[in-house]
């Protein structure tokens, strides 16, 4: 009999990429078997947020909580294609909340072992927190979804495997790089989907959060930005429909750059919030 599959919702043909590849195979002791789709890869490596979420839905499962409230991940070596074991671990368990903490392996071209990404996390029940919200927080100003920038636009997209899996429209304002006048302001903006049209969910925005282009290319830099930690704020549930998304960075120093994200739902709540510390090439 075929073991059950986590996050495999049904019949391949009705389900979102998504969740066809961030589905995990348990093998017993909060261990579990996944394989990293090419499909998510920019320049060669799995990205960060994509694999944020397939830790995050490792750690759903482990947990007795549903949902994550705030996941830390450290990026220790550049996840690519192919197999691998994600390892997890119960720290502590609660009334609402519980703690644990994930960790990505796979074998190297020497078969050795090599922990790729770890990742500390809180869960708990997104559909149990009050109603009450006290911010002075604002959406994002962004043109509308039609007047915005496509991949299919040809002057906005890295041409990346992993955009074709999503669904994004880019404010002009913030695509100067494109045309070899960056801003300099560090900033980007812009609505996401998923290009298949699956729903926004917890999971999905520990993805969004590292999905746009990256800042540094406002910032007149070009090629990778790898990250090196990425800690993200799960908010609400999404509501259904695009999400709007704002990230900036104001400060590069001694190589590094830190990068805010906001995520905002279609009912104008604040859905989630990131910052992630990175190393832009700077050549």
């Amino acid at each position: 009999m075929a073991q059950a599959t986590i996050g495999d919702t049904g019949d391949s043909t009705s389900v979102s990429e998504f969740d066809r590849d961030t589905a995990l195979t348990p093998r017993g002791d909060g261990v579990y078997e996944a394989n990293l789709s090419s499909g998510w890869t920019i320049f060669g490596a799995v990205n960060g947020g994509f694999l944020a979420a397939l830790l995050g839905r490792a750690l759903g499962d482990a947990l007795p909580h549903p949902d994550p409230y705030s996941l830390t991940a450290h990026y220790l070596s550049a996840s690519r294609p192919g197999p691998a074991v994600i390892r997890t671990q119960t720290i502590r368990t609660g009334r609402t909340l519980s703690v644990g903490q994930a960790s990505l392996y796979q074998f190297d071209e020497d078969g050795n072992e090599v922990e790729r990404l770890r990742a500390l996390a809180t869960y708990g029940d997104l559909g149990t927190l009050p109603d009450d919200v006290r911010t002075t927080a604002k959406p994002p100003n962004l043109p509308p979804y039609e007047r915005c920038l496509s991949r299919r636009d040809g002057d906005a997209p890295l041409g990346t495997e992993f955009e074709g899996r999503l669904d994004l429209r880019l404010d002009p304002a913030t695509c100067g790089w494109a045309v070899g006048s960056p801003s300099g302001l560090g900033e980007m903006r812009g609505w996401f989907g998923l290009a298949d049209g699956r729903d926004a969910d917890p999971l999905s925005l520990l993805l969004a959060v590292d999905a746009l282009p990256p800042t540094a290319l406002e910032l007149g830099l070009k090629g990778w930005v790898p990250t090196i930690e990425l800690t993200t704020h799960i908010r609400c549930r999404p509501a259904p429909g695009p999400l709007r998304v704002a990230m900036t960075t104001r400060n590069l120093a001694g190589g590094l750059m830190e990068v805010d994200a906001e995520i905002w739902d279609s009912a104008d709540r604040l859905a989630a919030q990131a910052r992630q510390l990175a190393r832009p090439k700077m050549g």
